[in-house]
């Protein structure tokens, strides 16, 4: 993946409403689908960004391996999160970090540990709802089934049924009458298991079984698995200029392919970095981050210690480096709704197009306080990238990130950022074509400090 370039005109103040016409690059959005559609599951965006940081000369460290205090791009896998960071010639122990937060997991139908289900002459498939989904998006959806299948051995291989596999088939009006006046409702154990076959018996085992040979592995090997379901409609751009794309996961695989770019364009930079860069992707960041592979778990503060200790820091050096570390936790926000207005704040309308946007909550359900908004101002004003603020209707309530999580887990300056976006946690989303690039340049300026 080549590295973000510059937009090439002069800007106006970061957040300034006017701005002379900037020359974007397409091939970046273009990759971005790309990313999205190789990506289905938490474990495959991981494996992608890694051979992409490999391309560019990281290599991968174990953490069961002591590590050495040698200069160069380097990367940890644990499970659908990677922490991923470049050290510079001359990086002293107590270098600050610059850290670009993220997280690789999306809404989803996951399978259940006993998959075989059916009824009436129909094969299922039982499913869990993870995370907040919106739930009629995932109906009469051609669906594939990908994911982790872990081995007797311990090993682990990804799988991939990119087909239409499954469907959540809805009920026809007919039969729901009331859909019309009171609106679609759906039981999320009744009403989301997707068929994918015809028989009148339950066969246990059958799904793995299928998955096995789609894997090409033994039959019985498999102990365990980490499965879930994605709609098998590739992004495309949107529009009569084709000024939008709709995609899934772009909450927020869209930022984790954002930030391998700027991190491998910050790389390039070399010795010129007088901070270390860093990517953390986590997973489970749409039930909570509490998991080993989560935002609130303890990998990225091991994995930036042990890089202090490793370069001969002490605990001292540990604590400088954080002290002078700043992350930006990116995500997807909320772009201003044509036909629902009244639910964002009069005030505040970010657009797509529009440049990323500064996420800001006074009771801290977003990380970023006034001198943040300062860091991610010189950011763009360097990439010479337009940004936008975002703040929730008072009467309305407010997601969060893992940014909240960051600053008080490892007591990191953190801001929250993203790309503004319509349809979040739907089946399918929507952003604007140019957003995507204008985030990576932002995040490079960011990471080259």
């Amino acid at each position: 993946m080549s590295a973000p370039a510059r937009p090439s005109s002069a800007a106006a103040p970061p957040g300034g409403a006017s701005r002379a016409p900037l020359t974007f690059d397409r091939g970046h959005t273009d990759d971005l689908m790309s990313f999205l559609a190789a990506s289905p599951t938490p474990y495959h965006a991981v494996a992608n960004a890694a051979a992409r940081l490999e391309k560019a000369g990281f290599r991968q460290v174990a953490e069961t391996d002591a590590w050495d205090g040698t200069y160069g791009g380097k990367y940890v896998l644990r499970g659908g999160a990677i922490v991923a960071w470049y050290v510079p010639e001359g990086a002293e122990p107590h270098t600050p970090f610059h850290i670009i937060g993220a997280h690789t997991d999306s809404p989803n139908l996951r399978v259940k540990p006993r998959p075989d289900s059916g009824a009436h002459g129909w094969r299922q498939v039982a499913v869990e709802i993870y995370g907040g989904p919106l739930l009629n998006s995932w109906l009469d959806r051609d669906l594939g089934l990908a994911g982790r299948l872990t081995l007797r051995d311990g090993s682990s291989v990804l799988v991939d049924v990119d087909r239409p596999l499954l469907r959540v088939p809805q009920l026809a009006i007919h039969l729901d009458r009331s859909v019309s006046s009171e609106g679609l409702k759906l039981d999320k154990q009744r009403h989301l298991q997707p068929v994918w076959g015809l028989g009148n018996e339950v066969l246990d085992g059958e799904l793995i079984a299928f998955l096995e040979q789609e894997a090409g592995l033994t039959a019985g090997s498999v102990a365990g698995w980490d499965l879930m379901t994605y709609p098998v409609e590739p992004p495309a751009y949107l529009g009569r200029d084709r000024e939008l794309v709709a995609g899934p996961r772009m909450d927020n695989l869209l930022s984790v392919h954002a930030g391998v770019a700027a991190l491998v364009a910050a790389a390039a930079s070399g010795a010129a970095l007088t901070r270390i860069p860093v990517l953390a992707a986590f997973d489970h960041e749409e039930n909570g981050s509490q998991s080993d592979t989560g935002a609130d778990g303890p990998l990225l503060g091991t994995v930036l210690e042990r890089s202090v200790l490793a370069r001969g820091g002490s605990f001292e050096d540990r604590a400088r480096a954080f002290a002078g570390t700043v992350c930006l936790s990116s995500d997807t926000g909320h772009a201003v709704h044509p036909n629902y207005a009244e639910r964002h704040d009069p005030t505040h309308h970010p657009r797509v197009n529009g440049g990323p946007i500064l996420k800001v909550n006074v009771n801290n359900r977003y990380a970023t306080d006034g001198s943040g908004r300062a860091v991610f101002a010189a950011a763009c004003e360097k990439a010479n990238v337009p940004f936008q603020s975002f703040v929730s209707n008072n009467s309305m309530p407010c997601g969060t990130t893992i940014g909240p999580i960051t600053a008080a887990r490892h007591g990191i300056r953190t801001v929250d950022i993203g790309v503004a976006i319509l349809s979040m946690h739907s089946v399918r989303e929507l952003c604007g074509a140019d957003d995507p690039f204008l985030l990576a340049n932002a995040l490079t300026a960011f990471l080259e400090g």
